[in-house]
C-alpha cells in the first residue's frame, strides 16, 4: 500500500485517545415545518413492546417466507414467538459514529492498542495473508485494520440479539423498514445454510455480526469459505473472516498498489471543488483538474477513474482536504462514510513496521 501522509507519531495517538469524548451527536431530523422537528422512532415506542406479528406487513412477510423461500408456517410462528421491541437500538440508529467530526472520530480506532495488536495479527497470520493477497489482491494491511476496527481482531462481535435488533428496525423505524426486512429475510437465508438458531446470534445495533461485521446481505454476496471446510464462518474462523473482508473490497474493484489517498491542502481553490466536495460520496472529479486547480502533483489513479474530495474536521477549526483514489471509494462500498474509509487507511498505515 503507497503511503501519502507521514504517520501520526504513536505518543500524539496514545495522547489523543484520552481526550474526553462530547456527548453523542444526533443525526439531523426531519422537519415538519420551520418550528417543529418530527418525533423519532425511539420516541413512539416502549421498551419491551410486543410486535404484533398478526398486522398486514408480518403477515405479507410470513406469506413470502412460506411460499417463495419454503419455510414452514409451524416454523415461522416459533421463531418469531414472544418478539418485542428493543428501544436501544432505535435510540443507537439516530446517534451514529460516523456523523461526528474527524477529530473525534478518528482517535476511537486509531489507538496504540489497536497498532500493536494489528501488528501482532500481521506477523501471526503472515502465511494465511500471503495467500489472501496472492488470490484477492488487496493488501494485508487493509484487511487487518477493518478487522481491528469493525470487531477488535475479533474479540468484540456485538452483544445485542440480532433477530431482535432486525425485527425492531423492520417493525419501529419507518426509514430504513424496506431495507431491514430483507436483511431479515437474508439473515433467516443464512442461518437456515449454516444450521444456525436465529434467535441465539449476537450482533450489533445496526444489525451486524460476526468478526467481519457483515449484514446479512453482505454475508450472502460476499462470505467467502476460505479455509474449504464446506461453511463461510465469519464467527470463528479467521481464514474466512480474513478472505471475506478481502473479497468485499476485490468486489469493488480494489487494485493493489494503488494510491488511496492523498493529501491536497487546507483549502480548495475553486468553487467548483467546493460543489464537488459537497455532493459528498457521489462528487467525483477528474485527477489531472483536481491536479491544476490546487496546484499540486497527483499520482494518476487506476484506469483514469475520477477522484472524490473529502474533508476532515480539525480540532483547531478548518479542513484537511484529501483526494479519494478508487480505493479509497471501495472502502466506502463498506461503510459509507469517509470518515471510516480514511480510518481504515491511516490505521493501515500505522500497522506497517
Amino acid at each position: 500500500m503507497t503511503r501519502f501522509l507521514k504517520k501520526t507519531p504513536a505518543l500524539l495517538i496514545a495522547f489523543l485517545i484520552w481526550l474526553p469524548m462530547p456527548s453523542s451527536l444526533l443525526a439531523e431530523p426531519a422537519k415538519d415545518d420551520q418550528s417543529k422537528a418530527a418525533p423519532l422512532a425511539a420516541d413512539l415506542v416502549t421498551d419491551g413492546q410486543p410486535i404484533a406479528l398478526d398486522s398486514e406487513r408480518y403477515k405479507v412477510l410470513f406469506g413470502e417466507l412460506h411460499s417463495k423461500h419454503g419455510f414452514r408456517k409451524d416454523e415461522l410462528e416459533k421463531t418469531f414467538a414472544g418478539l418485542t421491541i428493543q428501544k436501544r437500538v432505535l435510540e443507537l440508529m439516530d446517534k451514529q459514529w460516523e456523523s461526528r467530526p474527524w477529530y473525534d472520530y478518528y482517535p476511537r480506532f486509531i489507538t496504540t492498542r489497536n497498532i500493536l495488536e494489528g501488528r501482532k495479527q500481521l506477523r501471526r497470520y503472515q502465511e494465511l495473508l500471503d495467500k489472501i493477497e496472492k488470490e484477492l489482491g488487496v493488501e494485508r494491511e487493509i484487511v487487518v485494520a477493518i478487522w481491528g476496527i469493525e470487531s477488535r481482531f475479533g474479540q468484540n462481535k456485538g452483544d445485542f440479539n440480532l433477530f431482535r435488533t432486525l425485527n425492531t428496525m423492520f417493525d419501529a423505524y419507518p426509514r430504513r423498514s424496506d431495507f431491514y426486512r430483507n436483511q431479515l429475510i437474508d439473515f433467516l437465508l443464512l442461518c437456515r445454510e449454516n444450521n444456525i438458531d436465529p434467535r441465539a446470534v449476537t450482533g450489533s445495533y445496526g444489525g451486524a455480526f460476526g468478526q467481519t461485521q457483515f449484514i446479512p446481505s453482505s454475508f450472502q454476496e460476499y462470505a467467502v469459505d476460505f479455509d474449504h471446510d464446506g461453511r463461510r464462518d465469519v464467527w470463528s474462523s479467521v481464514p474466512d473472516v480474513l478472505a471475506s473482508i478481502a473479497n468485499y473490497l476485490h468486489r469493488y474493484g480494489w487494485t493493489y498498489g494503488s494510491p488511496i489517498y492523498v493529501d491536497i491542502g487546507t483549502e480548495l481553490r475553486d468553487s467548483k471543488l467546493e460543489e464537488i466536495f459537497k455532493k459528498g460520496r457521489k462528487g467525483l472529479v477528474g485527477w489531472q483538474q483536481l491536479a491544476t486547480t490546487q496546484k499540486i502533483k497527483l499520482p494518476p489513479p487506476q484506469d483514469g477513474k475520477e477522484l472524490t474530495i473529502v474533508g476532515l474536521e480539525q480540532r483547531e477549526g478548518g479542513m484537511r482536504y484529501l483526494a479519494g483514489y478508487p480505493n479509497l471509494q471501495a472502502i466506502t462500498k463498506w461503510n459509507n462514510s469517509n470518515r471510516y474509509a480514511v480510518a481504515v487507511a491511516q490505521l493501515a498505515e500505522q500497522l506497517k513496521e
